[in-house]
């Protein structure tokens, strides 16, 4: 077993960069065509990770909405929605987030060390509190995850979350929509923040898809030796 799961970034961003704007509200950037492609790449994953910041301001569901994906997966063996995966420092989370609340499956937050006891207290009834490091560290959580099973992860952000398993160079596949607008809003959130990136001009990630979708662009990079192997399953 490969002591890390193979690592998909999924992100719909505007045309200059955005995910979202400084206020608490969703960002629509995704087309109706693409949610349903995303469904079936969630289909097929064994997990989903996001940010606590992203269950603060989207409240996702995390949950596959075709009866048809759900039976396929149960006929495999699997649970009918793949396992929900968090990354939080302090657990400043509401148990009652759709996060948490809907879906038949396993719902992991990954800790910072000084905060589990905090989080096992507030969120331990409604998930499986795990000891993430201190700090928190993305490459221990995917070593975790391995442990369990997990051989194929789908991060769906935030711009940390991205930026932190980009940074230590743990993505494997980037599947990047682009939406036709801008943002322009200084304050508003980012694909991506600043840290010490692996990646630079002499190091170019590989397009291998550029697909429209109705008025959205996805573009596909191999950010990984692994994404050969992982396209000829």
């Amino acid at each position: 077993m490969a002591d890390r799961p193979y690592t998909l970034l999924s992100c719909a961003m505007s045309l200059d960069g955005y995910i979202g704007t400084a206020l608490d509200e969703r960002l629509l950037l995704s087309n109706a065509a693409d949610l349903d492609r995303v469904e079936g790449v969630r289909a097929r994953c064994d997990a989903i990770l996001v940010g606590a910041a992203t269950i603060r301001c989207d409240d996702p569901r995390l949950t596959l909405r075709s009866p048809t994906a759900r039976r396929d997966r149960e006929a495999e063996g699997l649970s009918p929605t793949p396992t929900k995966v968090t990354l939080t420092r302090g657990g400043d989370l509401d148990p009652g987030a759709s996060f948490f609340a809907t879906g038949d499956t396993e719902k992991l937050v990954y800790c910072d060390s000084a905060g589990v006891a905090r989080t096992r207290t507030r969120l331990g009834h409604v998930s499986t509190v795990v000891d993430g490091g201190h700090p928190l560290e993305v490459r221990c959580v995917g070593e975790d995850l391995a442990g369990r099973g997990v051989q194929r992860l789908l991060v769906e952000g935030g711009g940390t979350v991205h930026t932190q398993f980009l940074t230590a160079d743990l993505a494997d596949e980037l599947q990047l929509v682009v939406a036709p607008f801008f943002v322009g809003d200084p304050a508003g959130r980012r694909f991506v923040g600043t840290g010490r990136f692996p990646w630079h001009p002499g190091r170019r990630a590989r397009l291998v898809e550029t697909r429209p979708i109705g008025d959205v662009v996805l573009m596909r990079y191999a950010l990984s030796d692994r994404f050969e192997e992982e396209e000829g399953r």
